[in-house]
């Protein structure tokens, strides 16, 4: 039978496109962007407590109300704005689906949204699904950072929407103040609308702070903040995440999500809306990562790949210029291949790509997992 493609132009990831590959070949998989860590055992025994009280029912499209109430305080707590758990905040299935509830509500076709490359893969294909055009700014440096100059310059009477994302994947970039600021400044006297996602909220390292976008006035009341329960709470597979953003915007983002979501699972909102007061869990996990990552570089010495600055998140670039002039993709599937050790390349997150021999490995992974990885990549600097 023959279909005509309404999509053609968006194509498979690359991390789904390797995946038969890292299984052919037993690889170490630490390309996948999950964590590789149990979440308490008191929030399991939480989720057991509302699944045998049969919490089957649809939860509110909205989500569970105090669950909203619980991210509300949180956020309040952190970053002193409230966000009215019944108007301005909404339960999402992951930060991927309130990208794609972001864009779809609130861009329209012909319009123009900026994004900053290195980027999220599924930026992209939301705008493009929605009919709108990917304004892409490269990130400078072999550090990654956003040159606001160059971000002004591209934007134009169509420009809608830019999304930023902090702390940064895949490149570890923190913003400070003074990028926020920067943004603020650009768009000030426009109709631009901001989509910030921190979904590593809290993995940041070396003395830096995360910059929300709730703790700037001016910007929050023409932005949405999405995030992802999963990542700080070792929970990713459970695709819990939120929208906060101001109630005019969020009429608009719920239209959206209630007609593609109705809502999301119960059991688990009502699990982590009992746990989510529980401080201690994000305290301590700035410290950990940073612990991890310092562990994970020193496991690497060996390998002759060279690891790049990473302010937050788990994952780690490294620069691989010393041992081998392949292209990244090329390389990637080597490691597989002849390594047994699965990256993503850092043209995974491009559309327009450079030529860069830098790849993405994810060390929120158990150490013996990480030393055995360390180990089969020695043989690289040989």
């Amino acid at each position: 039978m023959k279909i005509n493609a309404k999509f053609s132009n968006i194509s498979t990831s690359f991390i789904t496109s390797i995946k038969p590959l890292i299984k052919a070949h037993k690889a170490i998989n630490l390309a996948a962007g999950h964590t590789g860590f149990h979440c308490s055992p008191h929030l399991i025994k939480l989720v057991e407590k509302h699944l045998r009280e049969g919490v089957n029912r649809h939860a509110d499209p909205s989500g569970e109300l105090r669950l909203r109430q619980g991210i509300a305080n949180k956020i309040q707590d952190l970053y002193d704005r409230r966000y009215h758990p019944e108007s301005e905040l909404t339960i999402t299935a992951g930060a991927t689906q309130g990208i794609f509830t972001a864009i779809a509500a609130l861009v329209r076709e012909g319009d123009e949204v900026i994004i900053f490359e290195p980027a999220n893969e599924y930026y992209i294909s939301a705008i493009e699904m929605n009919g709108a055009q990917v304004i892409s700014v490269p990130m400078g440096g072999d550090n990654y950072y956003i040159d606001w100059e160059l971000m002004q310059q591209m934007i134009s009477s169509k420009t809608r929407m830019i999304i930023i994302n902090t702390p940064h994947t895949p490149t570890g970039w923190v913003m400070d103040e003074i990028d926020l600021l920067r943004l603020q400044k650009i768009i000030s006297g426009t109709d631009i609308i901001v989509v910030s996602e921190e979904t590593f909220e809290h993995i940041v390292f070396d003395g830096h702070m995360h910059q929300s976008i709730a703790l700037f006035p001016k910007l929050a009341e023409r932005s949405l903040i999405i995030s992802s329960l999963g990542e700080t709470y070792h929970v990713t597979g459970w695709q819990l995440g939120y929208c906060a953003a101001p109630a005019i915007i969020m009429k608009e983002f719920r239209k959206v999500h209630e007609a593609i979501m109705q809502s999301v699972n119960s059991p688990f909102q009502m699990a982590m809306a009992d746990f989510i007061g529980t401080k201690e869990e994000y305290q301590k996990l700035a410290a950990f990562y940073q612990d991890k990552r310092d562990r994970f570089i020193r496991m690497m010495q060996g390998t002759g790949l060279k690891p790049l600055p990473c302010s937050g998140t788990y994952f780690q670039l490294f620069d691989y210029g010393n041992v081998s002039d392949e292209k990244d993709r090329d390389f990637v599937i080597r490691l597989i291949k002849e390594h047994g050790v699965a990256t993503l390349p850092i043209s995974a997150f491009m559309k327009e790509r450079q030529q860069r021999t830098h790849i993405r490995i994810n060390f929120a992974r158990p150490d013996d997992m990480l030393a055995e990885a360390a180990r089969r990549l020695s043989s690289l600097k040989e």
